[in-house]
């Protein structure tokens, strides 16, 4: 998968708000060529949300261990739920364990810095993980529209 059939692929759910930061408009330097995607049905920029997913294209500070300084490598990071977390890592988000190698790539691995709070990781999604970040990209993003509609009172869109 490539970053833009990612990005294309998650502009197509319902509601959602892809943002890229790029120069000029108010984001810092570190986020711009980044995706974050928000569940936003009215389109406009949430302020107290974090994304469901995001695409990062570099190394930031205190999470350097994905090794995205290589070139043509980025990651997706899903915000997968502890089921999903259990499921795919086989121990629970605050649980300690030996995770696989956080640079490894097109494999679903516990995200390096945020696995704590239950977002699995892939850098460099390809054949062996496409349909897995598809599904968990759709299951994101529908535990966001389901919190959104809960804060808001919402009726779910159809």
């Amino acid at each position: 998968m490539t970053i833009d059939e990612i990005i294309d692929f998650v502009d197509g759910f319902d509601g959602t708000l892809s943002f890229r930061p790029a120069p000029g408009d108010g984001s810092p330097e570190i986020s711009w060529g980044d995706t974050f995607f928000f569940y936003s049905p009215d389109g406009v920029m949430p302020e107290a949300t974090q994304p469901f997913a995001t695409i990062v294209t570099k190394n930031c500070p205190g999470d350097e261990s994905s090794r995205l300084d290589r070139p043509d490598t980025f990651r997706v990071n899903i915000a997968a739920g502890k089921e999903e977390f259990i499921d795919w890592t086989g121990h629970a988000p605050r649980e300690p364990a030996a995770d696989a190698d956080p640079g490894i790539t097109d494999a679903v691995i516990a995200h390096p810095v945020y696995g704590s709070v239950a977002w699995l990781a892939v850098v460099n999604p390809g054949r062996r993980t496409d349909e897995a970040v598809r599904r968990l990209l759709r299951a994101a993003h529908h535990r966001a529209r389901a919190r959104h509609e809960r804060r808001t009172g919402s009726a779910p869109s159809r």
